[in-house]
């Protein structure tokens, strides 16, 4: 299970995780597994993952072998490498496209948050691509975090990654599927 968070604010962009991995009722801490990060780098971007832990390794590999990596500077941008990697995924990396036949589209089952200099945006599992303009969480402890960011965000002694981590900080606090340590990258946003 996970929590995530990305931010912006007064110029600066923030994103964080959790690093517990859960199989059933088993709590494996970042004590226990050394590769426990849950934001993968893209370029400039950052991409925090939702889902098991095998879709991290799926975008380290797909990305990884591009020459180029996309930039995810926008919401096409993004959704455009998504319905790609969403093929790959299904063809390279035997995604089950088994799913409720109520469902309009195929899910790829995985909920990310993209943070990069260009903003910070959300995809969800039927590669909907969301652009956020201040702060956004997904994950099992998501209504935790994004209440530590609506009462926290205008705080003006936060900025956007003390905020990030503050919202993965009450997660942990009362999700049982959230756990720390919590890794966090910051960087100054491009003005558009």
């Amino acid at each position: 299970m996970t929590t995530l968070a990305v931010v912006k604010k007064k110029g600066q962009i923030a994103i964080a995780a959790d690093t517990l991995t859960k199989w059933g009722t088993t709590r494996e801490s970042a004590a226990y597994v050394a590769n426990h990060d849950k934001i993968v780098p893209v370029g400039n971007s950052y991409i925090a993952i939702t889902g098991t832990t095998t879709f991290k390794l799926i975008l380290q590999d797909y990305f990884g072998a591009m020459e180029c990596p996309p930039a995810f500077d926008s919401v096409a941008s993004i959704f455009r490498s998504w319905q790609e990697l969403h093929a790959a995924m299904k063809e390279r990396y035997f995604l089950n496209a088994n799913e409720d036949k109520e469902d309009d589209l195929e899910t790829s089952r995985i909920h990310v948050l993209i943070a990069n200099p260009h903003g910070i945006f959300g995809v969800g599992a039927h590669r909907t691509v969301q652009e956020f303009s201040k702060f956004y969480s997904y994950g099992a402890g998501s209504e935790y975090a994004t209440g530590a960011l609506f009462a926290a965000y205008d705080n003006p002694k936060l900025d956007a990654e003390a905020l990030a981590r503050l919202a993965i900080e009450c997660a942990i606090e009362f999700d049982d599927s959230t756990g720390g340590p919590i890794t966090s990258y910051a960087f100054k946003e491009i003005k558009k």
